[in-house]
């Protein structure tokens, strides 16, 4: 009997627990439903940004490509509105392309090579100069213990061997890489130039059919928002490299055109590619002219930075790309840090790109008429015909 009323017990009915969420603060709970929502969100963000750099050999070249297809592709559409096939228009553009970019790169190895002999003399006068500065100088240091700091460096390099040795076999290992990425980012560009509306239009049929007009308005807009960014970083760069270069020329310092050219080249990272370029080309100033000329580049490098930063960033980037120059410096810090100069290289056209994609996602006005003229004018994705607007 007791135990057949035990049995009962346990099969009678429970009472609901009372409903305690009135007891929890307001402020609580929205803080605790934006906690969730900020990890999953973080969560997500850090499998994309570990996908990214798990396939970074692809993704790279794939970026780079982009790249250069928002320079190439305002030309590949001038040449097929002159009725010049799409085919022939992209080898056009592209084998152009890679003429000039080889040909200063050349012309930039030539030069360094024909003057590194002088430069090699002048370096070694330098060294005698400095030398003679410790022995005599306000250090007095004595000949035997010059000696012993260069038997120190030298014990130095001896013991350091094998770890020379590999990193020379690692360099050998990244030259490959950088080869087969090269020609990955060729690849690639061809493909952009070429058939590049069509690739864009496949890649929007994944998204939702109601969204879909939005979405690809969306990435026209960062696209156009690309091309603006990679024509001001092209006008930034020339303008670094004629005064800079102008400045080396006053300066009569030697190999002042391959610098010139080298700083064309860097300038295209924002901010840190000028300032490497520069301090090599106040390094070279130090060696080959002494210490005062090199006080002089130093100041007509400084000046051109200043000129760049305060007018033609603000003037040319601020208006082609919309961003203000703290997120320009933390994206490029940002960057850096994630994926080295790649990263810095590809972090502020990436924050443009995302930057006028989510405005124009984010904008309650429809599609407008006149987003055909705005596409026009700074050019549509790679390839894309004139006039393509959704809904059109």
């Amino acid at each position: 009997m007791n135990r057949h009323r035990v049995a009962g017990r346990r099969n009678l009915p429970r009472k609901p627990l009372p409903d305690v969420t009135p007891l929890v603060p307001q402020g609580l709970r929205v803080g605790a439903a934006l906690s969730w929502r900020f990890l999953v969100v973080i969560g997500a963000l850090y499998v994309v940004i570990w996908l990214m750099g798990y396939f970074g050999h692809v993704v790279i070249p794939i970026a780079i490509a982009l790249l250069l297809a928002a320079l190439m592709a305002p030309g590949v559409a001038k040449l097929v509105e002159y009725r010049v096939p799409r085919g022939l228009a992209t080898a056009i553009v592209l084998v152009g392309g890679i003429a000039v970019v080889g040909g200063v790169l050349t012309f930039v190895i030539t030069e360094f090579t024909t003057g590194l002999p002088d430069l090699q003399q002048q370096v070694n006068e330098s060294l005698e100069t400095i030398k003679d500065w410790l022995v005599h100088g306000p250090l007095h240091l004595r000949q035997d213990q010059l000696q012993g700091y260069l038997d120190t460096v030298i014990d130095t390099i001896k013991a350091n061997q094998t770890q020379i040795t590999s990193g020379a076999i690692t360099t050998a290992a990244t030259i490959g890489e950088v080869l087969t990425g090269l020609l990955l980012t060729v690849f690639v560009l061809i493909f952009f130039l070429y058939d590049g509306e069509a690739i864009w239009r496949f890649t929007v049929r994944g998204v939702p059919a109601p969204v879909r007009d939005r979405v690809d308005v969306a990435g026209r807009r960062g696209f156009s928002s690309l091309v603006s960014y990679v024509r001001a970083t092209a006008a930034v760069a020339i303008f670094d490299a004629v005064g800079i270069g102008i400045g080396l020329w006053i300066m009569d310092v030697p190999l002042f055109v391959p610098l010139a050219a080298l700083v064309f080249l860097t300038a295209f990272i924002p901010i840190i590619g000028a300032l490497i370029a520069g301090t090599v080309a106040v390094l070279v100033a130090l060696v080959a002219q002494g210490f005062v000329p090199a006080l002089v580049v130093l100041a007509i490098v400084v000046g051109v930075m200043q000129i760049e930063s305060h007018v033609l960033q603000p003037w040319l980037l601020g208006r082609a790309v919309k961003l203000h120059p703290l997120a320009v410096v933390l994206a490029i810090a940002v960057g850096l840090v994630a994926a080295g100069i790649a990263g810095a290289l590809l972090s502020v056209p990436l924050l443009a790109v995302l930057n006028a994609g989510i405005r124009s996602l984010l904008a309650h006005d429809e599609t407008e008429p006149d987003e055909v003229d705005v596409l026009d004018d700074t050019g549509s994705v790679p390839g894309a015909e004139d006039g393509v607007v959704p809904g059109t």
